[in-house]
């Protein structure tokens, strides 16, 4: 396969930043980044990665999220609000090789990316 740079579909809370069960986004003023998170995005973009992140939060809160990604300091291309709280599910096509063009990891929440290689 050509080194054609990715692109990394990424969870915010929990994932990048710290999730609080308890809290409601609205009342949310300041994201705590999770240990590796803004250095492991960094990295994606210094690769030339096109980051895109998705969050539950509903699109009403897009300002005060964007606010809060910005002030803790994690860059990003896309933001897609509102996916839902179920489960994700990414549906790619295979290359003509059948190569596949997906992968999906998943991290336990609130621990941040130790040992993720992507």
């Amino acid at each position: 396969m050509l080194n054609i740079p990715k692109t990394i579909f990424c969870d915010i809370d929990g994932t990048l930043v710290y999730h609080d069960e308890s809290f409601h986004p609205s009342l949310y003023s300041k994201m705590t980044a999770l240990p590796g998170a803004i250095d492991q995005v960094r990295g994606w973009c210094h690769k030339g990665y096109t980051i895109i992140l998705t969050t539950g939060r509903k699109e009403s809160l897009r300002e005060q999220t964007v606010k809060q990604l910005q002030e803790v300091g994690i860059p990003y291309d896309q933001l897609v609000m509102g996916v839902g709280r179920g489960v994700r599910v990414l549906i790619n096509d295979k290359k003509p090789d059948g190569e596949s063009t997906v992968a999906a990891i998943n991290v336990d929440r609130n621990k941040g990316f130790s040992g993720v290689e992507i």
